[in-house]
């Protein structure tokens, strides 16, 4: 999908990219802390390590920051994927680490993936899809990872099946980070990531 583009004054793409990983991380804690609305641009910028003027010189709108925060976790899950899976495609092997690799950046970017959820509501009418699509655009990487395995012949699902299975993987991924003051008591990322898939296969198995 056709990336929003967030304007900046500044042509320095480095420093664009510097400055707004400063700004994403300073938002996200004040979000987390104080909720979207009630957070201004003004602590923002303080909490990025910047002035007001210079923040404005990379973004327009304190909504830009919760593009950025989606874009950072898209981005993140979609470069892992693409980076880790190229020479395993269609295996039940290349279909566990994608898991692996998207549980992991969820337990990387638990503030993020939390913010961006619990702050969504405060995007408007115009904006809120983006996010949206940008949800939809990540679960459609796994259903291609199951379909590759589905025509590979290594499992047997209906495209229902396979679009199911490809959302069932996104919001497991997900709890990690909602339930994670419960699951933290139980297991270890790692753990977390071995029963889930341990799960997942096991019924993938069963159904072929």
């Amino acid at each position: 999908m056709r990336r929003r583009e967030v304007q900046a004054s500044v042509k320095d793409e480095l420093l664009i990219k510097k400055r707004r990983n400063q700004m994403i991380k300073g938002a996200v804690s004040l979000f987390k802390e104080k909720g979207f609305h009630r957070t201004t641009t003004r602590e923002i910028a303080k909490a990025s390590g910047f002035s007001i003027g210079t923040l404005y010189e990379y973004i327009r709108t304190k909504e830009d920051v919760l593009y950025l925060v989606i874009d950072r976790i898209y981005d993140e899950v979609k470069e892992r994927l693409e980076r880790d899976l190229s020479g395993k495609k269609g295996t039940l092997e290349s279909l566990k680490l994608g898991i692996a690799n998207y549980f992991k950046v969820v337990d990387e970017m638990q503030d993020e993936v939390l913010v961006m959820y619990q702050e969504a509501k405060s995007l408007s009418k115009d904006a809120l899809p983006y996010v949206l699509n940008k949800e939809i655009a990540m679960v459609a990487m796994f259903e291609n990872l199951i379909r590759d395995c589905n025509d590979n012949g290594e499992i047997h699902l209906t495209e229902e099946q396979i679009k199911m299975l490809a959302h069932d993987i996104f919001v497991q991924g997900q709890m990690w980070g909602f339930r994670r003051w419960a699951l933290r008591n139980l297991f270890s990322i790692e753990e977390y990531i071995e029963v889930q898939t341990s799960l997942l296969v096991k019924g993938l198995i069963n159904n072929s």
